[in-house]
């Protein structure tokens, strides 16, 4: 019989947490899926956020000196993320129609590099599933872009959605198997 140790206690705790993180996640996921345009525009201001505190940095390094070019560089690039923020923030329907349309390029660009990928390595082991992969990443890549603006409303809160919920999902199995496991060693 092995006596609970400070690990075991430790490993229990943090398991738990992981369970009640894994629980939020799997909430807001639904939440996201259920409320696709709600998560959207929550993405595109969290976008501008970001913007608006790249530039506050950009303005912070400029005065870590490095030569004139560098702070010159320094002060343009926080001027452009900063502009860049304030316009996601003040017009959060345009930056989430902006946003979609990009999401649509890099997924139609993933999709064309897998495909890339597949034919340079199709004759591997599970080289087919690159296959897959790529016609997927085409498929909702031409799906979004075709349906641009509208696909606005759904796109990116629906793929944030499915995204946090089997991140919720996956984190729930491992916390409830760290549990599993921290109680069977101090059986």
């Amino acid at each position: 019989m092995a006596t609970e140790g400070p690990v075991l206690k430790a490993a229990q705790k943090f398991s738990g947490w992981l369970v009640v993180a894994a629980i939020l996640f799997i909430v807001v996921g639904a939440f996201a899926i259920i409320e696709p345009a709600v998560a959207g525009l929550g993405v595109a201001l969290l976008v501008g956020w970001l913007l608006i505190f790249g530039g506050i940095s950009h303005f912070v390094s400029a005065f870590e000196g490095g030569g004139a070019r560098r702070v010159l560089f320094q002060i343009l690039a926080g001027v452009v993320f900063l502009l860049g923020g304030y316009y996601l923030l003040t017009h959060p329907l345009l930056a989430l129609g902006t946003l979609t349309l990009l999401l649509a390029a890099v997924i139609l660009v993933a999709g064309v590099c897998e495909l890339v990928t597949y034919f340079r390595l199709r004759n591997e082991q599970a080289s087919g599933w690159m296959l897959f992969n790529g016609i997927v990443a085409l498929a909702l890549g031409l799906m979004i872009w075709l349906q641009w603006p509208s696909s606005s409303v759904w796109a990116i809160g629906t793929l944030v959605g499915v995204n946090l919920l089997l991140t919720g999902i996956t984190r729930l199995i491992v916390g409830l198997t760290g549990r599993s496991l921290a109680r069977h060693a101090a059986a």
